[in-house]
């Protein structure tokens, strides 16, 4: 959803490097590898054994959110993405929190997940003081 309403105003974007110039030609070609490959796997994994103990459940999301937040980190590092518009790595953190807890209320009770989802854009929306102009 972000991808479609923030087109032309991008938090970050994926830049081409050696690697990838003959094989993921530019951002939008690398975002819908990740959308299409990364983020299923990742996600059937951390669904398929997210802990039935809830002492373990904080446990198991901030572990995703370091893999997650270790491999942005190392894209930085390597000039692979560029943040744009306020966005940091802590907004990654922050964002990657609350995407895997969402995600988890998502499997369980999918209309809440999506109230949390809308509020959660909103509050990204006035944090960072998107133009509303970008909805046309």
């Amino acid at each position: 959803m972000k991808n479609a309403l923030l087109h032309d105003y991008r938090w970050w974007l994926y830049q081409e490097t050696i690697f990838g110039e003959r094989i993921l030609f530019g951002h939008l070609v690398i975002n819908l590898f990740i959308m299409a490959v990364i983020y299923p796997s990742t996600i059937i994994i951390y669904l398929g054994k997210f802990p039935i103990e809830k002492s373990k459940r904080i446990f198991w999301i901030l572990f995703w959110v370091l893999i997650y937040i270790t491999m942005e980190s190392i894209n930085l590092y390597y000039d692979v993405i560029n943040y744009y518009h306020g966005w940091r790595i802590w907004w990654s953190v922050i964002f990657d929190i609350v995407m895997f807890a969402i995600l988890w209320v998502h499997h369980n009770r999918p209309l809440l997940a999506w109230a949390f989802s809308i509020t959660w854009l909103i509050i990204l929306w006035n944090i960072f003081d998107l133009p509303y102009t970008l909805l046309k």
